[in-house]
């Protein structure tokens, strides 16, 4: 075990399992942080040697990646496939989320679809989770409607979208549907492993577990969370260090 993951259990945080990252994942990564989200080969093969990952190694990964559909290749730069422009965007969503005033309305789904195999029903729920909505019981999602998105494609033929006023509390309603402690508890192991960490493979190993468990964050309204709630702490840590520690990949000045 990591000394810094070990120390985390010693104050009394949970223990971190951030295993290192693979060459694709390492890839996908640097070019959802990119904006726009492609990458000249030279540049991600500078970026890549610090994290351990050879040049032979990063273009077997990147001709897979090709030929998997996840980038597109023009002449030496590799970007991002349409399919995953939708992934970087969810992930800048979780790192910047747009709130809005909190006037006590919740953002309520039905599902009204029936007859759906197992496998539309585990994308549904997926998608419904992403959108970071909770499930009160089967086919009833619902949070606070205290964030500004984008509206979902291709839903309106299976789900119902209204507002309502639940008449349990919604602090207590909150509580029941998120585990908020559990959250918080890992935020905080993560700001202090990334903190305390210094090698640029361990540190982008916990970046992406940051942005991971940032897209888990239900960006409830204030009144409705745990006191010292780290959440705004981990997207500031994380805005921090992933622009100097990609700098310093790609040999950018600041």
């Amino acid at each position: 075990m990591h000394e810094n993951v070990a120390g985390n259990a010693a104050a009394g945080l949970p223990e971190l399992e951030l295993r290192p990252l693979s060459a694709r994942s390492v890839v996908l990564s640097l070019l959802l942080g990119a904006h726009p989200p492609e990458l000249p080969v030279k540049d991600l093969v500078r970026a890549v040697e610090p994290l351990g990952v050879g040049g032979s190694t990063l273009r077997a990964a990147l001709s897979r990646m090709v030929a998997a559909g996840d980038l597109r290749r023009t002449d030496a730069v590799y970007r991002l496939s349409d399919r995953l422009l939708s992934r970087q965007g969810r992930q800048d969503e979780a790192v910047h989320p747009e709130t809005l005033p909190w006037d006590g309305d919740w953002e309520t789904v039905v599902v009204i679809a029936t007859g759906r195999g197992p496998a539309e029903r585990a994308d549904l729920r997926a998608r419904l989770a992403a959108r970071r909505l909770a499930e009160l019981r089967e086919g009833v999602w619902l949070r606070p409607a205290n964030l500004r998105r984008a509206e979902p494609d291709g839903l309106g033929d299976v789900v119902r979208r209204f507002t309502a006023r639940p008449e349990e509390p919604a602090r207590d309603l909150a509580a029941g549907l998120w585990p908020l402690d559990a959250w918080a508890d890992t935020a905080r192991a993560l700001l202090a492993h990334v903190a305390a960490t210094d090698r640029p493979a361990d540190r982008f190993t916990a970046l992406a577990a940051v942005v991971r468990h940032l897209l888990a964050d239900p960006v409830l309204p204030t009144g409705l969370l745990p006191a010292g709630w780290p959440g705004p702490d981990l997207r500031a840590a994380y805005t921090g260090y992933q622009r100097e520690l990609t700098d310093a990949m790609l040999g950018r000045t600041r």
